[in-house]
This record gives C-alpha cells, sequence and structure tokens, in this order.
C-alpha cells in the first residue's frame, strides 16, 4: 500500500528511513522481500529513474548514514546496481594543460556520491575475494571460470579507485581543504585507502606522510562573542569525531602493518605533541588534541606492552601527560583526559593505585560531564577487572563477611571527601543513583550522561555475574531493584537511550537461568515498596504524582510477572513451559522448586500483603489490592503441593483480615483448591516456616490452619416465598469456582459466595446468606420474608445481577 499510494516525495525524510530501516531489517523474510521490492521497482526505478545516487539523497546520508549504507548493500547483493560504462572515480579529476605545465584540480564529491563510491569499491572487493577463494578450493574448469570472474572483478575495481597514492591523497585533501561541509565526504574517501596497495615504498612513503598529518591535524573550533576557542564535535575523539577517528585509524593499520609500527608511529606523535602538555606551554586546544591522538593509541593497542620502548613509554604516558591532564582546570581536558585513563587501566594487569584514586575523586568531585566520563571508566574497569582488584589496588581489604552484604553502603557523593576511601567502588557507583539533581547537555553523545551509564553498567554486571563470584547474590535484587524504577518512573528525555538498553535486557535476563528467575522473584517486593509512594518512607507528592506513581507500581508488578513467566533458552525448559502448570504431572524430581519459579513469587506477595502496615490507611489498602490483582495472575504446578497448601493458607488469612481483598482472591482460592491433592489436609505451620525461610521471608506468617467448616444450617422458612426472587445460578459453574469460594467462605464468615452443593439443596440462598449476616455480627432480627433489613449493604455485585 506504501509503495503504490504514497510517493517517494510526500514522505519525510524521517518517514523514508524509519520504513526502509524496519522493513529491510524485520525477521520476516516475506516483509524483506517486499521493502525491496518497493525500494527498485517504485522508489528506484519509478521515481528516482534507476539513478541510486538520487535515491540517497531522498534519504540524507550524512544524517542516517546507516539506512544509506543498508540500502546500498541490499542493491548491491540483488544486482540492482552496477558500475556503468565510464563511471569512474578518476572522472573528478580533471587535467588542464597551460603551456608545459599540467594542473590537476579536483572535482568535489558530494556525501551521496562519496558514499556511493565506498561502498561500491567494497563489495567489488568482497566478490573479487569470494571469487578467488573459491577458485583455490575447486579444480578444472570450475576453478579456471572462479579466477577469471575474481579477475574481472579486481580489473574493474582497479579501474573505478585513484591511478595512483598520490592521486588518492590528493583527493582526500581537496575534501579536507573544502571546509565543513565535506567532512562526511573526506571520511568516506578516507575508508577507501583499505583497499589501495602500499606494498611498494614510494606508495606507503606518501601515504605515511599523509597519516601524519591527519594525526597532527589541529582540533576544528570556533570563537565565540568573547573570543573564547569552542572545540567543534565530541571534544574527546581524534578530528571531534568517533568515526573519523576510526577513519583514521584503519587507514594508518592500512599503511603501517607491520608488527608494532602503528604503535610506534602513533606514539612518536604522541611523544611529539605531549612536550608543550609536559612544558605547561600548550592551550587547552593542545591539550585535547593531545589526549585524542593518545586515546586513539591506546584503543588501538593490545597491550601496554605493545608500547614498552617505543617514543613514550607506559609510566611516563600516565604519569607526565595523563594524570596531570585530569587535573586540569578545563572540563574538556579533564573529560578526554579521564577516557584515556579509563582505556589505560583497561590495558593493565593490575588497575594502578594514582589511576584508581583520580577516577574516584573525578567521579565524587567532579562537574557532571566528567563524573560522567569518570562513571564510564569505572564502569569499564569493573566489568574488566572486577570490582575486588579494583579496591584493592588503594587498600581497601574487604573481609569475606563484607561480600554478604544484603545493601550497599549508600553515601551522599555530593559531600564526600577526596580522602574517604574506605568505601568500595561498587558502592560508591550504586549512590551515584541517588543523586537526584544530574544536569543533562545537549554536548557529545546524547546519552553521555551519568544515570544511563550507571543503569547499562549495573544491568552488565548483573548479565555477568557469573564471573563475579564474590559480590553477594543478595545485591542482585538490590540492583535489578533499582534498574526496574529507573525504568518504569524516571521521565527524563534524556534517558531514552537508557531506556531502550533495559527493555532488551528484561527480555533476555530471566530467560538466562532459575538463578535470574530467583532474583527477579526476590527483587519483587522491593521494587513495589521503592515506587509505592505513601509507604516505606516514600514522599507522595500532589494527588497526580501519587496517582501516576501508583499506576507505574502497578505496570512494573505485572512486567515482573511476566517476566517470571518467561521461558528459559533451554529446549528441554521451554518444552516445559509451553504446557500449562496445572496440567503437568506430579514428579518427585520437580518438587521443592517453588522458590525459583511462580510459586515462590505468589507467596513473597502474599506475605507482603499480610505484613504490610498501615493497611488501614488509603494508601496501604490501594497497595494491598494492587497485589492482590497481580498475585492471581501466577500459576501453580500441581508436583508443587507444599507451596499449594501454604498459599491457600494464606489466601484464607489474607480474606478474613480484609472483607475488600476476597473478591480478589477468589480466582486464586479456586484454582489451588482444584490443584491441592488433599483439600481437607492441611499444612503443618513448621514446614511453611521451612518455605518462608527459603525464600527468604524471615519473618514469615501465621497460617489459618482451621478446617473449612460450613455455615451454620438455619431452619428452614415455612412462609411463602417472597414475591421479589432470584434467578437461578448458572448450573454451569465448575465445581472448583465453588469449592475456592467455600475457602474463602469459612475464613471470612461473609456470605457473598455460594455455600457448598450439598447445602444449597438444602435451603435456598437467601437464607444461606442470612445466616451468615447473623452469625458475621449483631444485627436486626431476621423479618418475616427472611431478609434483614441492611441486605442492600452487603449483596456484591455478583448478586445484584442475578437479581
Amino acid at each position: 500500500m506504501l509503495s503504490t499510494k504514497f510517493p517517494l516525495q510526500s514522505l519525510s525524510i524521517k518517514q523514508r528511513t524509519s520504513l526502509l530501516y524496519r522493513g529491510l531489517s524485520d525477521r520476516s523474510a516475506s516483509v524483506n522481500s517486499e521493502c525491496l521490492k518497493m525500494l527498485k521497482d517504485e522508489w528506484l526505478m519509478k521515481y528516482c529513474g534507476g539513478d541510486v545516487i538520487t535515491l540517497l539523497r531522498f534519504l540524507d546520508v550524512e544524517t542516517y548514514e546507516a539506512v544509506g549504507e543498508t540500502v546500498m548493500v541490499v542493491l548491491l547483493k540483488d544486482g540492482s546496481v552496477r558500475v556503468q560504462d565510464g563511471q569512474t572515480i578518476r572522472q573528478y579529476f580533471i587535467a588542464n594543460t597551460e603551456g608545459e605545465e599540467q594542473v590537476s584540480n579536483i572535482q568535489l564529491m558530494d556525501a551521496e556520491v562519496a558514499l556511493y563510491w565506498k561502498l561500491m569499491c567494497k563489495h567489488l572487493q568482497a566478490e573479487a575475494q569470494v571469487k578467488g577463494s573459491e577458485a583455490a578450493t575447486t579444480t578444472g574448469t570450475e576453478a579456471a571460470v572462479y579466477a577469471s570472474e575474481a579477475s574481472d572483478k579486481n580489473d574493474l575495481l582497479d579501474s573505478v579507485l585513484p591511478n595512483t597514492v598520490t592521486d588518492y591523497v590528493d583527493l582526500v585533501k581537496a575534501h579536507l581543504s573544502a571546509g565543513p561541509n565535506y567532512h562526511f565526504a573526506s571520511r568516506q574517501l578516507l575508508l577507501l585507502g583499505e583497499m589501495l596497495d602500499f606494498s611498494d615504498t614510494m606508495n606507503r612513503k606518501v601515504a605515511s606522510s599523509f597519516i601524519h598529518e591527519l594525526l597532527t591535524m589541529p582540533f576544528e573550533h570556533e570563537v565565540d562573542e568573547n573570543e573564547n576557542q569552542i572545540a567543534i564535535g565530541d571534544g574527546v575523539s581524534l578530528g571531534g569525531d568517533r568515526e573519523w577517528a576510526k577513519a583514521v585509524a584503519e587507514l594508518a593499520k592500512r599503511v603501517h602493518a607491520s608488527t608494532g609500527e602503528f604503535e610506534m608511529v602513533v606514539a612518536n606523535v604522541v611523544e611529539e605533541l605531549s612536550q608543550p602538555c609536559r612544558e605547561r606551554t600548550a592551550d587547552f586546544m593542545h591539550w585535547m588534541h593531545c589526549l585524542a591522538v593518545t586515546g586513539l593509541l591506546l584503543e588501538n593497542s593490545s597491550s601496554l606492552r605493545s608500547l614498552q620502548g617505543k617514543a613514550i613509554e607506559p609510566s611516563k604516558l600516565l604519569q607526565s601527560l595523563l594524570l596531570p591532564a585530569a587535573k586540569q582546570n578545563h572540563v574538556d581536558v579533564q573529560r578526554v583526559a579521564l577516557r584515556c585513563l579509563g582505556l589505560f587501566g583497561l590495558l593493565e594487569n593490575r588497575p594502578n593505585t594514582e589511576l584508581v584514586k583520580q577516577l574516584r575523586i573525578s567521579f565524587i568531585n567532579g562537574p557532571d560531564l566528567v563524573s560522567a566520563m569518570a562513571c564510564k571508566a569505572l564502569i569499564d574497569l569493573v566489568t574488566w577487572h572486577g570490582p575486588q582488584e579494583i579496591d584493592q589496588a588503594i587498600g581497601i581489604e574487604l573481609s569475606d563477611a563484607t561480600y554478604e552484604t544484603s545493601q550497599f553502603t549508600t553515601v551522599d557523593i555530593s559531600n564526600m571527601n577526596d580522602d574517604d576511601l574506605n568505601i568500595g567502588v561498587l558502592d560508591i557507583l550504586f549512590s551515584g543513583f541517588l543523586k537526584d539533581d544530574w544536569e543533562f547537555t545537549t554536548e557529545g553523545d546524547n546519552h553521555d550522561n551519568a544515570p544511563t551509564i550507571l543503569g547499562e553498567g549495573f544491568a552488565k554486571i548483573l548479565l555477568l555475574s557469573e564471573n563475579y563470584a564474590k559480590i553477594s547474590a543478595d545485591l542482585h535484587p538490590v540492583i535489578l531493584t533499582r534498574l526496574v524504577s529507573l525504568y518504569f518512573i524516571e521521565e527524563t528525555k534524556e534517558l531514552g537511550r537508557l531506556k531502550q538498553c533495559l527493555s532488551v535486557f528484561f527480555q533476555h535476563y530471566p530467560a538466562l537461568s532459575d538463578k535470574y528467575k530467583r532474583c527477579v522473584s526476590s527483587a519483587f517486593v522491593p521494587v513495589m515498596r521503592a515506587m509505592w509512594p505513601g509507604l516505606y518512607g516514600n514522599v507522595g507528592g500532589s494527588a497526580h504524582v501519587v496517582s501516576k506513581r501508583r499506576k507505574y507500581a502497578v505496570q512494573a508488578a505485572r512486567f515482573m510477572v511476566q517476566m517470571v513467566q518467561t521461558p528459559l533458552f533451554s529446549t528441554e525448559t521451554t518444552e516445559q513451559a509451553s504446557t500449562s502448570p496445572e496440567s503437568r504431572p506430579t514428579s518427585p524430581d520437580m518438587s521443592n522448586h517453588f522458590d525459583i519459579s511462580e510459586e515462590g513469587l505468589a507467596i513473597r506477595i502474599a506475605v507482603e500483603v499480610a505484613n504490610c502496615p498501615d493497611k488501614k490507611t488509603a494508601a496501604g489498602k490501594a497497595y494491598c489490592l494492587a497485589l492482590c490483582k497481580v498475585v492471581v495472575l501466577l500459576r501453580f504446578r500441581q508436583s508443587e503441593q507444599k507451596a499449594i497448601k501454604c498459599m491457600r493458607g494464606l489466601v484464607n488469612a489474607l480474606a478474613a483480615s480484609d472483607k475488600d481483598l476476597v473478591k480478589e482472591l477468589t480466582p486464586m482460592a479456586s484454582r489451588l483448591r482444584s490443584l491441592d491433592e488433599n483439600p481437607e489436609e492441611k499444612l503443618p505451620q513448621d514446614e511453611a516456616d521451612e518455605i518462608f525461610k527459603k525464600l527468604g521471608l524471615d519473618d514469615g506468617f501465621r497460617l489459618d490452619t482451621n478446617s473449612v467448616v460450613p455455615p451454620t444450617p438455619a431452619p428452614r422458612s415455612v412462609r411463602p416465598a417472597p414475591s421479589r426472587r432470584r434467578a437461578r445460578r448458572d448450573p454451569s459453574s465448575s465445581d472448583s469456582d465453588t469449592d475456592g469460594q467455600q475457602d474463602i467462605l469459612h475464613a471470612t464468615s461473609v456470605s457473598q459466595f455460594a455455600a457448598t452443593p450439598a447445602v444449597t439443596g438444602a435451603r435456598s440462598q437467601r437464607e444461606s446468606k442470612t445466616a451468615a449476616m447473623s452469625k458475621m455480627s449483631a444485627k436486626p432480627p431476621v423479618d418475616s420474608d427472611g431478609e434483614s433489613g441492611e441486605q442492600s449493604n452487603v449483596t456484591t455485585d455478583e448478586d445484584s445481577s442475578d437479581e
């Protein structure tokens, strides 16, 4: 419909790119093929006359580079785009002869043209390599055919690329000299260098000189009205652009391909640039440039050993450049220095003491941009080396008992002292969640802020928890609680990336193993306590805020129930989960696993409702009702008989304590009774206490162990039936529903539900209700019609619908 009803020009650029991104990356092959058909037949051929450059202009490839690349790759694989006769990069070299001197003028490429040629050349190179590999693995005529095809592709590639390395360098320099508007095209052309041949000494010499120019090219900057210099770009990468820095690094590694040659060349540049910094004569722009090149070196080195014996030794690099830069007054210099410190720490075998101290101090006391960069560096070091190694680097020796803690030691990082080093790195980082005055900025990446970095970092710690055996498992629910709260409550638009990250994390985390499901179950109650306003010390705020917070809390509760119900990745468990839990046969092997499944979560919720403080307040009542509405979504397996009986006792006790919960708990009571193999047999309190202990519910709860007692029979009325009659109940109602209602009827003595079938046959519904009401409280005597004067006050919605 989109391809035939909506012309390409009628869609906005964002709509075009979004449509292509979703269609071409969809999991369904039919969707892919339909999107490709629209792209080729309608957009390319009908609206662009078969010109792929025109199509790319409709997509704004400078803004949506990934979509433009995807479109080109798909069309190239499909064979819809080919090099036309006479098409070549050499056509952008225009030679003019003036007398005996030949001057070469270069025609500049648009962004779309540069992207086209980069991807076209990569495609031709890849095809030539595939055909060459096929020729090498076959014999005879088939091998000759493949070799011929590979030769044709290589010849075509050679005819497309610049004639010499010197021409290629001149082409890139011309675009660099043209200014920021051609920065995108320059980067695409830089990547063409990977396909050139630098085996010739002269070619390598020309390219090496060009690499040196690229590395020593200072940051582009602007001057404001106060004549202050402002760096253009992210302020931490070479050229102010991470993609540009990657392109320079790839070209440098292609030119200097010998072992250790890349590190030697870049280290020489770092030594050259660092001289003014060590002599304290460099301005902040020079500091940033020097540190950006240093970051390029560290990011592309495999270890500090590869820097040994180079122009600047690792120890000298740390002591004379990185640590002094981290203490500079300029914020941008501190940011890029901290990034380098983080990269340096990843290359170390053991974290350096001064490096760790500086990162901690910068995270605690630095401005928000600086603190965010220090936070990222610390998270990287924690996940690489482990939190214990980071703490030991500064002399913190935590005992084994400390690792068994169930809570983080939270501190006010805004008021910490620089010399307060006795607090572990995880405690300091987790305290960053509690700082509510983080400032967000549009500078750099839109996700370059501390809350996002912390959220992604702790999510990674949970996923990789097998690697951190010394981190107490009791801390995992604490971390998960914070992540769920961030996901549902935090509305700051700058945390959009974090929410995208967490949405993927929540889908995969509980499906990894039973251990993670147990963590989700353990975190449920802390999540609700943290999110529900008006309880456990939470500040409610205005009525609108309270209503919104409660809505988020209910959403979080239902979401976590779905997490617990997520099937595991293992085939065996997935097959088990595909069957209904209630229909699974009883097996001794499956018993006593309630703590890692839905049964454990249901019992935890029920105990939370039973022990909830301030049940008489509006917040307490709403909290308990919300939990009861969620608990009925959980399923019990018939094999978990002890858990079933325990939950039955909890449900009865809850219904007895608050009649408002009866309606919510009735469906669960019915299901539990139908699953109970011996419904009249109650669970001993000592066994219930064992269940509570296994679930970490040390306070536990005293179950209602009284046997089910039918309502007291009332004498059959001899008077005529009242003029107003009730409709008969639906005879199709299941016995299990009636039995479940009987459980709650015994616990509450409120006749809101039908009695057992035997009693129903002996007396009318109205008489049963009257007898139960008389027993419940001292009400006025029953009148001659067998109805209480206050009957209308206790008639349920179900009764009203029957009348």
